[in-house]
C-alpha cells in the first residue's frame, strides 16, 4: 500500500518555505524599530513612543528597493474651535517647568506624566530650543504626548518659535553646555544605533549623521566642539532630529477666532498665503529649500521675530496694525503670541487683540512661575496660574463668584484676574 503522506510532506514544504522566507524578510525592519527604540529610550530620558498612524512621520529606516516616498500631506493650518484649548509658551529647555505647565493645565497625570486630557487640544507656541539643557527630552515628551492625545482624540499643536529657527540654521548663540552636551549624547546613541543597523544585510546602509560637518570651528573652544558637531548634524535642515520633530512644527495656526504666531503677524504675511508660509518652512526643514529659512523667519518684522504687539507696555503695542491684519482672516478676533517675556504673566492689550503668554518660565530666562492660556468654544478665555501674587485683593476677579476653583480670568491691560492653582 502506497504511503499517501509523502506526496502530502511534499506539498507542504514549499509553504512552509514561503512562511519561513517571509518571517526573514521582516527581521530587517524589526531591528531597525527594536534600534530605533533603544536609542529613543536612551536619549530621552526613558520614554517608550507609541506606534503612531501619522501621515507626516516619516519612517526611521529604509530597506534597499523600498519605492520613492510619497510627499506628506499638507499641514493643517486651520482649525474649528475646540471645546477646550491650553496655549503653552516659551519653554527654553526646562522640562521640569514644562510639566509643570501641564499639571497646572491638567493635561497630564501627576505622577505617570501620561497625557490625561481627552479631548483637548494643546498648542505650543514655540521656542523650546535655547537656554536650558532639557531640550531634546522636551521635543521626546511633547512626541510622546501627541500620539497619546490622538488616541484620546486629543491634539497637541507644536511650533516654530525664533529659536528654531536659529538652530536649524546653525546659529548656537544661546545654546547652553548643558545644552550641547545633551545633543553629544543623542549623537554618540545615533551612531551606536547606525553601526547596529549596518551589520544587518537587508538595511540600507544608515547615513553618517556628520557628512559635510566641520571638524572645527573659528572661535569655538576645543571642549564644546563634539556639541557644535552633534547639534548641527541634529537640527541641519533634513537632519534626523529637524526631520523627525521640526518637520512637524506650524509657523503659523488659526483655531477657531484665535490666530497663533510665536512673534506676530503683518498683513504681508498674512497676503503671502498662511499655508503658504507653513508648507515652504516644512520643506526647508526637510532639506527641500535653500540653507537659511526664508525671508519671513529672518529679521524684525519676522513672523517668528516680531515684538510689535508684545512690547511689556501696552502704550507702545501698534493696536491699529494689528486690527488691520485681525481684520483681513476671516473670522479672527484675536492674535496669541509667545516671544517677548511677560514679567507679570500672560496678559492681553489692544482691548485683549493681542494676547501674550511668554512668562519666560525657564530657569534660562527669568524662572517665572508658569501659567498657560485656555480657551474654550470661540469665546472663553482664562489664565491658570501657579503664582501666589494673584492670591491678593487687588488682583481678584469682580466676577470671583462664577470661578471654578483653580481657574483664573484673562487679565485686562490694567490688572490681573488671576487665581493661583497647585500644580
Amino acid at each position: 500500500m502506497e504511503d499517501d503522506r509523502a506526496p502530502a510532506a511534499a506539498a507542504a514544504a514549499p509553504a512552509k518555505e514561503s512562511s519561513s522566507s517571509s518571517a526573514c524578510k521582516d527581521v530587517p525592519n524589526l531591528l531597525s524599530s527594536f534600534v530605533d527604540t533603544f536609542v529613543d529610550f536612551s536619549v530621552s530620558g526613558g520614554l517608550f513612543l507609541l506606534p503612531q498612524n501619522d501621515q507626516n512621520a516619516l519612517p526611521h529606516h529604509r530597506n534597499p528597493g523600498d519605492d520613492p516616498l510619497p510627499s506628506p500631506p499638507p499641514l493643517q493650518t486651520y482649525y474649528p474651535p475646540q471645546d477646550r484649548l491650553i496655549a503653552i509658551g516659551d519653554l527654553h529647555g526646562d522640562l521640569e517647568k514644562t510639566k509643570e505647565s501641564l499639571r497646572l493645565a491638567k493635561l497630564i497625570d501627576p505622577e505617570s506624566g501620561k497625557w490625561v486630557g481627552g479631548s483637548s487640544t494643546l498648542v505650543q507656541i514655540g521656542d523650546v530650543f535655547d537656554r536650558g539643557g532639557d531640550e531634546l527630552k522636551i521635543l521626546y515628551y511633547l512626541e510622546k504626548l501627541r500620539r497619546e492625545a490622538a488616541r484620546c482624540g486629543g491634539t497637541v499643536i507644536t511650533m516654530h518659535g525664533n529659536h528654531e529657527i536659529m538652530n536649524v540654521e546653525g546659529d548656537f548663540r544661546f545654546a547652553t553646555h548643558k545644552g550641547l552636551d545633551e545633543f553629544r549624547g543623542w549623537a554618540d546613541w545615533y551612531c551606536i544605533g547606525n553601526r547596529m543597523k549596518s551589520l544587518c544585510k537587508g538595511l540600507e546602509e544608515p547615513k553618517d549623521p556628520f557628512d559635510g560637518v566641520p571638524l572645527g570651528f573659528k572661535n569655538v573652544k576645543e571642549e564644546f566642539v563634539d556639541g557644535f558637531r552633534a547639534r548641527i548634524a541634529a537640527l541641519r535642515p533634513n537632519g534626523p532630529i529637524s526631520s523627525r520633530f521640526l518637520s512637524k512644527n506650524l509657523t503659523v495656526l488659526v483655531v477657531g477666532d484665535s490666530v497663533f504666531v510665536h512673534g506676530g503677524l503683518l498683513a504681508a504675511h498674512v497676503s503671502y498665503g498662511l499655508e503658504k508660509i507653513n508648507a515652504e518652512v516644512r520643506d526647508w526643514v526637510q532639506g527641500l529649500k535653500d540653507r537659511f529659512a526664508p525671508d519671513y523667519c529672518r529679521g524684525s518684522n519676522a513672523v517668528v521675530w516680531l515684538r510689535n504687539f508684545s512690547h511689556e507696555f501696552a502704550e507702545k503695542c501698534d493696536c491699529s496694525a494689528l486690527e488691520h491684519v485681525l481684520t483681513t482672516i476671516p473670522g479672527a478676533k484675536r492674535m496669541i503670541m509667545g516671544h517677548t517675556i511677560q514679567q507679570f504673566g500672560i496678559n492681553g492689550v489692544c482691548e485683549e487683540r493681542a494676547i501674550r503668554i511668554d512668562v519666560g518660565m525657564s530657569k534660562g530666562c527669568i524662572n517665572g512661575l508658569p501659567e498657560v492660556l485656555e480657551i474654550n468654544g470661540n469665546s472663553g478665555m482664562r489664565i491658570l496660574t501657579s503664582n501666589p501674587l494673584y492670591e491678593k485683593k487687588k488682583y481678584r476677579s469682580s466676577v470671583e463668584s462664577e470661578r471654578r476653583p483653580g481657574p483664573g480670568f484673562l487679565p485686562q491691560e490694567h490688572g490681573p484676574k488671576q487665581v493661583e492653582v497647585k500644580a
